[in-house]
């Protein structure tokens, strides 16, 4: 098991990863696509990606779209990089920062689909505008994601859930929501694509269904 310290050094050489320190860090705004992955492939963006899991297993089954998975953990981000390298995936990136500041690496409409997946569920009141699916946080996706790009989110926490289904009835912009509580038993399965993260697999041995919401946001001639 290398250290935290050993792991940091690994990623801050690696070209897969963006960090604070490196040039295109400052920026890649507005120029993945030119830049970085030098193609013009659609853009998906992994939130809170912790190892990268679905980063990776998206990036193996779909060559054609490029993937970026976003971390302010740089030992987490150091698996999935890893992952990258071992499986000599160039349709792969990892940023390095808070995911209230992807308005600073991405332009408007710059991502084509956003997946969040396991995210902290922050239980405290006191946590709630922390909370990834909380409105503010909505609003930056919105921004983030081209005109009829899809968000998704997957998680085993029942009241994060529910939290995020009443934040999606209070908007006026959230159209083609598909939502179900127990994705594996669902006509939804095939979306989740069978990729199972370490949380996933730890919290389904426990008995939790693993939930799961996809929707749009309108574009502003939809109603």
């Amino acid at each position: 098991m290398k250290s935290k310290l050993a792991r940091f050094k690994i990623i801050s050489e690696r070209d897969n990863v963006l960090e604070p320190g490196k040039e295109l860090y400052f920026d890649i705004k507005g120029n993945w696509n030119k830049t970085y992955f030098k193609n013009d492939n659609p853009i998906t963006l992994e939130l809170a990606c912790g190892r990268g899991e679905y980063t990776i297993g998206m990036a193996e089954r779909f060559p054609n779209r490029n993937f970026i998975g976003i971390d302010i953990k740089g030992d987490r981000i150091w698996k999935g990089s890893t992952l990258a390298v071992e499986k000599q995936l160039t349709n792969v990136a990892f940023l390095r920062t808070q995911i209230l500041m992807i308005g600073n690496f991405f332009e408007d409409g710059e991502a084509d689909e956003i997946w969040l997946t396991f995210p902290d569920p922050r239980p405290k009141k006191r946590d709630i505008k922390r909370r990834l699916s909380n409105n503010s946080f909505l609003n930056l996706y919105k921004k983030t994601l081209r005109p009829g790009g899809t968000f998704r989110l997957k998680t085993d926490n029942t009241a994060l859930f529910d939290y995020t289904l009443e934040e999606l009835e209070s908007r006026k912009d959230i159209v083609n929501l598909r939502v179900t509580h127990d994705v594996y038993n669902s006509d939804l399965a095939s979306e989740v694509m069978d990729i199972k993260t370490r949380y996933e697999l730890m919290f389904a041995s426990k008995g939790e269904t693993i939930k799961y919401l996809r929707f749009e946001f309108a574009e502003p001639d939809q109603p």
